[in-house]
């Protein structure tokens, strides 16, 4: 593992390719098949599996996997997410971040208070999506990041700086009383 405990995803086993124990694998890294030059990956219950070879197929990387040699072997794997330490992973660019590198950090408004932590990086298809746990509540929100809403990111430091839409720290997470007491006539 990493030096600092940190793992990234970098992609996640999908359904069998064939009966030869090939698989897709919805790969996360920028270019898909570079999920293959990072050497032995880990899943998330700890298997260390090896790509052995790859190829892009549409939308997924078509992979043979080290000792996966049959459609039930890759069943078992199905649905795995796969890690590398976040050491092997080349230095992101300036202004560029990893995901696992995010998650955590602590969030402050732009006048210094902490509204909460990073808990996930979501995208549902329209962009990053920094999904923040609110401090003292259970309570999520989503806020696009972007460098308008989030003008500021210092991973050494520990937080990044929010400039938060209108609202989005009033909105509600599910309905109102008085919509379930609605609800429930």
């Amino acid at each position: 593992m990493a030096a600092d405990g940190k793992r990234v995803c970098v992609g996640v086993v999908g359904a069998p390719h064939g009966v030869r124990g090939e698989v897709r694998i919805k790969s996360y890294t920028a270019e898909p098949l570079d999920i293959a030059a990072y050497g032995p990956l880990t899943t998330e219950n700890g298997r260390t599996v090896e790509i052995q070879t790859a190829r892009f197929a549409k939308t997924v990387v078509i992979a043979a996997l080290k000792g996966v040699t049959d459609r039930n072997a890759v069943e078992a794997l199905k649905n795995q997410r796969l890690y590398v330490d976040r050491d092997r992973m080349p230095a992101p660019d300036e202004d560029e971040w990893y995901h696992a590198d995010l998650i955590g950090l602590e969030v402050r408004d732009t006048g210094g208070e902490t509204v909460g932590t990073v808990a996930t990086v979501q995208d549902f298809g329209g962009g990053d999506l920094l999904e923040i746990r609110l401090k003292g509540t259970p309570r999520t929100v989503f806020a696009p990041f972007t460098r308008a809403v989030v003008p500021t990111v210092d991973v050494a430091a520990g937080f990044l700086t929010i400039d938060p839409p209108e609202g989005l720290f009033d909105q509600e997470t599910g309905p109102s009383d008085e919509e379930e007491d609605r609800n429930a006539q």
